[in-house]
């Protein structure tokens, strides 16, 4: 038996597959080595029924994980894993290489993961070449949802934001300033408050103040992001995953047609093209 899990800040996404054949699929809350210890990691472990009941079955495990980016975060979750699936062989990668292998297998392009956070690197079909671009949801994320809840919060507090979507953002969420600024600046879990509006900005897209937003954040994520690989690696095509990519996909075609280059697969969530890639291999 292998499990595959792909891991944000805010979900795990987890499959359990033997002789071919998913025996179970789920979530459990996120993974990530920057923010959680190895006892937060053995705590989710051990909440989850599915893999209490098939720790000792499952012989190889495969995870991918946002924070997962240095030989010691990658320890701290391998330590966690070999704890819990003493019979287990345990292989933990950064997410950019899942988002690789989901989209394009073995294949030759540029990465991007556009959901909670933003990364992109460079894969040449068999690693990820490594960038400086991971730098977290204060100081870049440009065009996620971390970032769009940064820039939503920001007009809202300074009074910025036309009145009907100031309206209906009330409406959605009963904050006041302090309560905001606590959660921002107090909270362990900044990352996870700021992502929360995406279903709100999703909802409200037809509004051109939220047109605007994206399309602003989508132009700063290729001008920092694409824009310099494109130049390194002389290759135009951006393989995408994460939910805002996908949610966008239109927005994102348009910007990257504007930058000389080309969006090629774009899919929300990688997992099942992880695992498929995997039980090929096993």
């Amino acid at each position: 038996m292998i499990a595959v899990v792909y891991s944000g800040s805010r979900f795990a996404d987890w499959r359990l597959a033997d002789k071919g054949k998913v025996v179970a699929g789920f979530k459990t809350m996120g993974i990530n080595p920057y923010h959680n210890d190895e006892r937060y990691i053995s705590q989710v472990l051990n909440k989850n029924n599915s893999l209490i009941n098939y720790a000792e079955k499952i012989k190889k495990i495969y995870f991918f994980g946002a924070g997962a980016s240095s030989d010691e975060r990658k320890e701290t979750v391998y330590n966690a894993f070999k704890e819990f699936f003493r019979y287990s062989k345990v292989l933990v990668e950064h997410d950019m290489l899942a988002a690789a292998l989901a989209t394009g297998g073995n294949e030759q392009a540029l990465v991007g993961i556009l959901g909670s956070g933003s990364n992109a690197a460079y894969y040449d079909g068999k690693r990820i070449y490594e960038t400086n671009y991971g730098l977290g949801y204060i100081l870049a994320d440009e065009g996620s949802a971390n970032w769009m809840g940064r820039y939503l919060l920001r007009n809202y507090l300074s009074e910025t934001l036309p009145i009907d979507l100031e309206n209906k953002f009330t409406s959605y969420y009963p904050l006041d300033r302090k309560q905001i600024m606590d959660k921002v600046y107090r909270n362990p879990n900044a990352a996870l408050f700021l992502s929360s509006f995406a279903d709100f900005v999703a909802e409200q897209k037809s509004h051109e103040f939220v047109h605007n937003m994206v399309m602003e954040g989508f132009n700063l994520l290729f001008e920092t992001y694409f824009v310099p690989l494109k130049e390194r690696y002389h290759y135009p095509k951006i393989n995408f995953t994460g939910s805002v990519a996908a949610g966008y996909e239109p927005w994102l075609r348009q910007v990257a047609n504007n930058h000389g280059m080309e969006v090629g697969v774009v899919i929300k969530e990688p997992i099942q093209n992880l695992l498929n890639y995997y039980l090929n291999k096993n």
